[in-house]
């Protein structure tokens, strides 16, 4: 397995909740795991993340207060929204933000996409998205 050059890793306060919503809500694949403290290495396509039980060790920054990740937003490409959506609902899983489309300039071009909003258990900001195109600028 690579690992990407950058890997997000979230503290999360029920270690079982979440690995459980990233896997059979979300559909994120378990690439490894370990204990002491509860810990696993996640994929979607190809993103990566890992996910361990909230330790106020040696690394803790400061107490963690829900919703986590205040302030940062996680960006998913995915070649399938209609059906993460699907899985979504089909687990009443709520959806902050259902699919919407996009257009954002990027250098001379707009490039558009297809996305939705999503909290995990402890408030991370998720976004999915599907590229449906990129149009010119209109000057």
């Amino acid at each position: 397995m690579m690992f990407n050059a950058l890997v997000p890793e979230l503290d999360v306060s029920d270690y079982n909740k979440s690995l459980d919503f990233y896997i059979k809500v979300l559909g994120f694949v378990l690439e490894y795991n370990r204990s002491d403290p509860s810990f696993a290495l996640l994929s979607y396509g190809s993103a990566q993340l890992m996910i361990q039980e909230q330790d106020t060790g040696w690394d803790s920054t400061a107490p963690l207060e829900h919703p986590y990740g205040r302030g940062v937003n996680f960006q998913i490409s995915t070649n399938n929204l209609k059906a993460l959506v699907d899985k979504l609902k089909k687990h009443h899983y709520p959806i902050r933000r259902d699919i919407e489309e996009t257009w954002r300039k990027a250098g001379d071009q707009f490039v558009g996409e297809i996305e939705i909003h999503v909290l995990d258990p402890d408030g991370y900001f998720l976004r999915f998205s599907e590229m449906i195109g990129r149009k010119p600028l209109v000057t």
